[in-house]
């Protein structure tokens, strides 16, 4: 399935990039790092320069690296840029169909929070029970 570029919502970070193209061949509103539609975020971009062109086309990210919200200076362009992002937590790494389906599973109430929302910067942690929103430092 071709992306929409009109209809973009969910970007997928390069940590969990096997998702993301997975996701984006099954849904028409989702890119990933490396995506054409995205030639300002190809492989191995910085989180210092992917963030702030993620969160200015308004797209929640999807991924897998939780130190975004921890390091400093990615936690303040995380801030000032608005960020959404749904993090796949856990301790142990998963397969990407493992991840994937956790997703599809809690897919309808991250509908809601995005919804309920709105506008950035939040952080949620989509764990194998549902969603937790984490606070940021």
């Amino acid at each position: 399935m071709a992306a929409d570029p009109d209809g973009l919502r969910f970007y997928v970070d390069e940590s969990a990039l096997g998702l993301g193209k997975a996701l984006a061949w099954a849904r028409k509103d989702t890119i990933y790092v490396g995506h054409p539609l995205i030639p300002e975020s190809p492989l191995g971009t910085l989180d210092s320069e992917w963030i702030p062109a993620v969160a200015a086309r308004k797209l929640i990210v999807i991924g897998r690296d939780r130190r975004i919200r921890t390091k400093p200076q990615e936690l303040a362009l995380f801030r000032d840029a608005g960020l959404r992002v749904f993090w796949i937590a856990g301790k142990r790494d998963m397969s990407t169909w493992d991840w994937l389906t956790r997703l599809v599973r809690h897919w309808d109430a991250m509908e809601r929070e995005i919804a309920a929302r709105g506008a950035g910067p939040w952080f949620y942690a989509v764990n194998d029970g549902g969603l937790k929103e984490i606070s940021l430092p």
